[in-house]
């Protein structure tokens, strides 16, 4: 543990809490997509496959459960809770969120550093995680329309993740043989995917203006 990945856990904490004040305040989830949510759903269950059967630390175990229960939990309203699903938009929401599944659930079974049950599960979920943030941006450019909110949520699970690019980049200086490229790579690949999201969000904030992406 460092003040780096203990900045990155607040940072992805809180994009979790923008996004259920949203759900749970408002009763909407205009601008949210449910193909993301789901995905992150499935990369949680599989990331935590240790959760009753390795224990870390109870901080470690209480972060789990938090993630596991809210991803789940958000998944829920936006599928059943009769006001809530009344503000998604599926028309928009389309991407094919399936075909992101398998070539990652393949990658993990060619690509892996045990050949494990949760070794490969683990590094399935690794994968997805990388691009299950795709279905999100594509339905923030397609409406064009993001409110505070759901702009808040983005910027914080993309912050979370360069926090954790600056938690490998010091545990490389300062751990001997800490080497994890398919965490590491990864890693980049999803915060590049932030990157146009990222410029707007700060011009947006820097010039006082309401979000929007170029469709």
């Amino acid at each position: 543990m460092n003040a780096f990945r203990l900045a990155g856990d607040m940072t992805h904490l809180i994009s979790v809490l923008v996004l259920l004040l949203k759900i749970h305040t408002i009763k909407s989830c205009a601008g949210v997509s449910l193909k993301t949510q789901e995905l992150y759903a499935l990369v949680f269950s599989t990331r935590y496959l240790d959760i009753f059967t390795d224990f870390i630390s109870l901080y470690n175990t209480v972060m789990k459960l938090i993630f596991l229960g809210s991803s789940f939990s958000i998944v829920w309203y936006m599928r059943h809770h009769k006001l809530v699903q009344r503000s998604y938009d599926k028309d928009h929401d389309t991407f094919r969120h399936q075909f992101l599944v398998l070539p990652c659930l393949i990658l993990a079974l060619l690509i892996h550093e045990q050949f494990t049950f949760k070794e490969v599960m683990w590094t399935f979920s690794i994968y997805l995680e990388a691009v299950a943030i795709l279905p999100q941006l594509v339905l923030l450019q397609r409406t064009r329309n993001i409110d505070n909110l759901t702009g808040q949520y983005v910027f914080f699970l993309g912050a979370y993740r360069s926090l954790y690019i600056l938690n490998w980049i010091y545990r490389y200086f300062t751990e001997p043989h800490y080497v994890h490229w398919i965490t590491w790579i990864s890693g980049f690949v999803q915060t590049l995917l932030y990157a146009d999201f990222f410029y707007y969000y700060i011009n947006s904030w820097k010039n006082n203006v309401k979000l929007t992406l170029p469709a």
